[in-house]
């Protein structure tokens, strides 16, 4: 992978990295895998993000570094990221929380038992 380093006056980001994180679940078809998967649990809501978004941005959450559910917040406010993987807004920690909570151990093996 081959990087060009220039002067741009487009948005920076800390986490400007981030693309390779993006890069690596494009090539790997996880994204593609993961909004096909019918055993993730569903939202209720209309307002509701979808789970894809929910699981992939929580992964580049814990690739910043977070380590708490209530540290989401700090790329919530990043239009960086949000613009580099496509997302409208980002969630807040709750709606995390109440996404999580959803998983069962059932749920839990049904859907390592398809990503396997």
């Amino acid at each position: 992978m081959k990087f060009e380093i220039r002067y741009t006056d487009k948005e920076i980001s800390a986490w400007g990295g981030m693309e390779l994180l993006r890069r690596l679940i494009i090539s790997t078809g996880i994204d593609k895998k993961l909004s096909s998967m019918e055993c993730l649990p569903r939202q209720g809501s209309n307002r509701g993000y979808s789970p894809l978004q929910l699981i992939i941005s929580f992964w580049v959450s814990i690739w910043c570094g977070c380590n708490r559910y209530m540290h989401l917040e700090i790329i919530r406010q990043d239009k960086v990221l949000q613009n580099l993987f496509g997302w409208r807004e980002m969630a807040g920690y709750k709606a995390y929380l109440r996404y999580f909570n959803k998983f069962t151990q059932a749920i839990n093996q049904r859907v390592f038992q398809e990503l396997y």
